[in-house]
């Protein structure tokens, strides 16, 4: 057993787990976190993509310990006072989600993306930040049209991107 202490959506959090216990383990079972999702168990599907001290990762690839003195955001913890983040809005205004199983994980991944490269939003800047998160159901049109939509309600001065 070990002890970890972490931020989660900016609220301290302690407990003591069993060593091998994963990140995606630690949200879902011991914080009640149910947004991130365990899709593959290989980290192949992105579901699971938290973002980790302001990076996006796969928290199945990540024990809980070493989370240990970070800060984890979660879907849950974008939204502030009831109103949703500008990627969570734009896929519902896109309608970038069908069954929405992979929905948390590519919302966290395009919210990283955007932090670290909002100008960059050609197709293929796009598809390369998307590369680790797998949609079954879409063709990813609408998905790559709500990345464009949350650019430009986060930052209203970007140029227009044609892809």
């Amino acid at each position: 057993m070990v002890r970890v202490e972490f931020q989660v959506n900016g609220k301290p959090v302690g407990s003591e787990v069993e060593d091998r216990t994963l990140l995606v383990e630690f949200l879902r079972q011991k914080c009640g976190l149910t947004g991130t999702h365990v899709g593959c168990d290989t980290s192949q599907c992105g579901a699971c993509t938290v973002n980790l001290d302001g990076v996006a990762v796969k928290s199945c690839t990540v024990l809980a310990a070493q989370a240990s003195g970070g800060a984890v955001t979660t879907v849950e913890g974008l939204s502030k006072d009831g109103v949703l983040h500008p990627v969570q809005d734009a896929f519902i205004a896109c309608h970038g989600l069908q069954c929405g199983f992979c929905t948390p994980g590519m919302v966290m991944a395009i919210d990283y993306f955007l932090r670290e490269r909002p100008a960059s939003l050609s197709d293929e800047a796009i598809h390369t930040a998307l590369e680790g998160n797998i949609c079954r159901c879409t063709g990813y049109v609408n998905i790559i049209e709500a990345v464009r939509h949350a650019a430009h309600r986060m930052y209203p001065d970007l140029a227009e991107v044609k892809p």
